[in-house]
């Protein structure tokens, strides 16, 4: 029987076709997405669903979906998709990252451009039949400073359209080398830096904890009298009300906003302002990018479907089935030795060296390599894939190298992972045992064994007494139960090292009643994701 597929969002008839054409049957219900009682009803019937924005995948439809083995989301988005709980389903979760960055850029220029300007307000004046020109005095962008945060794909888009406008361009990005900067031919800088100096602030991150309010009233504060900014990146990176004000005291010149903290944005702080431009979220909203992420879609949810390949994939590392019985945990190692490293290091990775011992030194390499470098990226961005990770890497200057040896130790195999910064080396070693459960064996090249869990703490210190009364003394003193305890030393008095696996998150006034016993020189929460 062929494979069933539900679009139930817009997507073009050549997208629609594509599936047909590869044997799919294929329901168009465009409308569907907006109806979610009538969606849950039917979408048990189908082995993949294509969508958009506007259908909403939670974990209570999923309920409704046995069939389900494919997610495909035209776009780069997925936050209208429960991926935990697909995940848990065994639904390979898929978005096209890569059909819209150009649109988006350009969006952002656009933006740019209106603020200087002001071209809606006169535009609307005009056309009220006023005659406004000395109202609507605007200023250049030759010559002018562009603040760009976050220098990735859409960001490096933005940075050479900026560049062709004889813009001054200064970036801030955690991840981007000093190198890759110098071939982009932007100012690499810290953000306070960006902040004194930029005539125009533009955002291409996305939504992470690190990122959420980045421009918050301290930061707008320190921005040039004047400045203007411009988001069309995610909602939740600017402190909307903050910078309400600030453009009510003229201290913030104009603003042009395509995201918002809440959407649809019926209502919101900036709305009414004369100095905002807003739309509707329409960063991906050209004919071209429509269409080229809907075949992109409709192409890899066929693949998967008919021959097993996984591209693109949030969720599924890109291996063969025969390939994931066996290199399953190993994967999820990688991913875990990657999302310490990334938890760990905020400064730009100039190399990521990988080291492959005993039996795994016979497997798919590159997929292995992927995870790894895919949960380093994620720290910055969390919608990154095995497919896109490499290419970030690449992109941001960060050498990969990749090394096989023999069986050398007491484990039949194990991998190894160090990034190198400016500053500093990091690494972290990691096994799979016989119960196909992933361990830490060795951190800064202190031995551990270190079960995995989605909570953790890691500490550093002198070897002392008094460690692990501290420890247990201020997370049981504030209702934080540790469920694993791992110890390790460099020597007797030496340094020495602490991973703990607790229940729930450890906050931070915890961090900071473990930092008032002066006894830890580093603290770190971590994430791993174990489903």
């Amino acid at each position: 029987m062929a494979p069933k597929v539900l679009v139930s969002d817009k997507l073009s008839d050549t997208a629609v076709q594509i599936f047909r054409d590869r044997g799919i049957d294929v329901d168009f219900m465009p409308e569907l997405g907006k109806d979610k009682d009538k969606l849950a009803e039917v979408i048990g019937e189908y082995d993949g669903l294509a969508i958009r924005s506007a259908t909403k995948v939670t974990a209570k439809l999923l309920e409704n979906a046995p069939n389900l083995k494919v997610i495909g989301r035209a776009g780069i988005g997925t936050d209208n998709v429960d991926k935990e709980a697909a995940s848990k389903k065994g639904i390979i979760v898929m978005n096209t990252p890569y059909g819209n960055m150009i649109t988006t850029a350009e969006h952002a220029i656009a933006m740019m451009f209106a603020v200087a300007r002001q071209i809606p307000e006169a535009s609307a004046s005009t056309q009220a039949g006023k005659w406004e020109k000395s109202k609507f005095m605007g200023v250049e962008l030759t010559g002018k400073t562009l603040g760009v945060i976050g220098a990735g794909n859409i960001g490096g888009i933005v940075c050479d359209r900026a560049r062709g406008l004889k813009m001054k361009v200064v970036a801030y990005d955690p991840f981007l080398s000093q190198e890759k900067a110098d071939k982009m031919g932007v100012e690499k800088v810290e953000l306070d830096e960006l902040l004194k100096r930029a005539d125009f602030v533009t955002l291409h991150v996305p939504l992470t904890d690190q990122t959420k309010n980045i421009l918050s009233r301290e930061n707008m504060e320190k921005m040039k009298k004047g400045a203007r900014v411009i988001n069309c990146a995610r909602g939740g990176l600017v402190d909307e009300e903050a910078l309400a004000d600030l453009l009510k005291s003229g201290h913030i010149g104009a603003a042009a906003f395509d995201v918002f903290t809440v959407e649809p944005a019926t209502e919101n702080p900036l709305f009414g302002l004369p100095n905002v431009v807003c739309t509707p979220h329409l960063g991906a909203a050209t004919t071209e990018a429509q269409e080229n992420v809907a075949l992109q879609v409709a192409e890899q949810m066929s693949d998967y479907l008919l021959t097993g390949a996984v591209s693109n994939a949030l969720n599924m590392p890109s291996v063969t089935a025969e390939e994931a019985k066996v290199m399953g945990p190993w994967i999820k190692l990688s991913d875990h030795l990657g999302g310490f490293i990334g938890q760990m290091t905020d400064e730009p990775i100039k190399a990521i060296n990988i080291l492959y011992d005993g039996v795994v030194a016979d497997m798919n390499l590159e997929a292995l390599t992927c995870s790894a470098v895919a949960g380093i990226m994620k720290s910055v961005n969390p919608e990154v894939n095995m497919v896109s990770a490499p290419l970030m890497a690449k992109e941001k200057g960060v050498k990969i190298s990749t090394t096989r040896q023999d069986k050398s130790g007491a484990f039949e195999g194990y991998i190894k992972l160090t990034v190198v910064t400016d500053k500093r080396e990091r690494s972290i070693g990691g096994t799979v045992f016989s119960d196909g459960k992933p361990r830490f064996i060795q951190i800064k090249g202190i031995n551990i064994d270190a079960e995995i869990g989605e909570h953790m703490l890691y500490t550093t210190n002198k070897d002392e007494p008094g460690i692990i009364g501290a420890l247990g003394l201020t997370l049981g003193g504030n209702g934080v139960n540790i469920a694993n305890f791992t110890l390790g030393r460099s020597a007797a008095g030496g340094e020495a090292i602490a991973l703990l696996y607790v229940d729930a998150p450890v906050g931070k006034d915890v961090i900071a009643k473990l930092h008032e016993t002066g006894k830890f020189q580093q603290i770190a929460p971590l994430q791993f994701d174990v489903h």
